[in-house]
């Protein structure tokens, strides 16, 4: 029997331009959320739920069971609102095991407390590439992705497949590498993967950059990708996609958030634990990124 095709539903962040997918067996069955957003004001230093919380009213509305929360990989331009999710409708947080890199690079940038683990502990369950799970009846495969970051998955669920920060819509093209521990020969290898998928496979994006006046774009097919994408189409190889890569990387800068969300996000969602006064700190690291 073939795999059944997941229903998906996406949320679109217009202040950190991402996408939170919630990928479903049917009403009232069971579901994954994926690469949830929590609202953070840079300003302020405040958090807000109202992204998380417009998941939650649509996970109780169509009455599903959250098996999962699952992270593509420590995002740089959004804070995860995996805890509080996991607070209000359970299921286990997961990642790529090569989480664990990224927090033996990060810890000393951010002088993290000498408590903070390396081991990836923080998250409920590791994903090794490869490795099948299920969301109630359907199954799904994580696979490793690395390019953008050396822990990045892309989850394989029947037809759908959420890509994370590997590709983008065609007209927006793929994703930077010039993060600590990235690299473009290993993405363009990870697009690849993806691209060597049949052609009528939906890829659901993390991000959406629209160039035009056109609407955010949640999805797209492995062919749109193949004949369109502006980095990556078919006949690109290797080497001219690192050249371009590498030179369009050394243009850009920073993400806004890239200080507060590293420090979140590879402690699985949680906020930094409370100095002496009872209050959480996040740090700024002077002259270091």
């Amino acid at each position: 029997m073939s795999q059944p095709s997941p229903f998906v539903q996406s949320f679109f962040d217009e202040d950190t331009s991402t996408f939170t997918h919630v990928v479903y067996e049917h009403a009232g069955g069971h579901a994954a959320i994926v690469d949830p957003v929590l609202d953070f004001d840079p300003a302020s230093g405040r958090t807000r739920h109202d992204s998380a919380d417009a998941v939650i009213a649509f996970v109780h509305e169509q009455g599903l069971t959250v098996d999962w929360i699952l992270e593509t990989h420590a995002h740089a331009d959004h804070l995860s609102s995996a805890p509080y999710l996991q607070t209000c409708l359970g299921g286990r947080i997961a990642i790529g095991e090569a989480i664990r890199r990224v927090q033996g690079v990060f810890k000393p940038i951010f002088n993290l407390e000498p408590g903070f683990a390396t081991d990836g502990s923080q998250f409920d369950h590791l994903f090794k590439d490869g490795e099948v799970f299920h969301i109630g009846g359907l199954q799904a495969q994580a696979w490793h992705v690395p390019g953008h970051t050396p822990a990045d998955l892309a989850y394989v669920i029947g037809d759908a497949v959420f890509v994370g920060d590997t590709i983008f819509p065609p007209d927006v093209g793929t994703a930077r590498c010039d993060f600590p521990g990235g690299d473009a020969h290993a993405l363009y290898r990870s697009i690849q993967r993806l691209l060597g998928l049949p052609a009528d496979t939906r890829l659901f994006m993390c991000h959406d950059y629209p160039v035009t006046d056109r609407a955010p774009s949640a999805m797209c097919t492995v062919g749109e990708q193949r004949q369109g994408n502006i980095h990556v189409h078919e006949g690109v190889g290797e080497a001219e996609f690192v050249a371009m890569r590498q030179a369009r990387d050394a243009t850009l800068s920073m993400p806004r958030l890239i200080l507060p969300s590293i420090q979140v996000n590879v402690r699985a969602g949680q906020l930094p634990p409370p100095e002496a006064d009872g209050r959480r700190y996040l740090k700024l690291p002077v002259d270091v990124l």
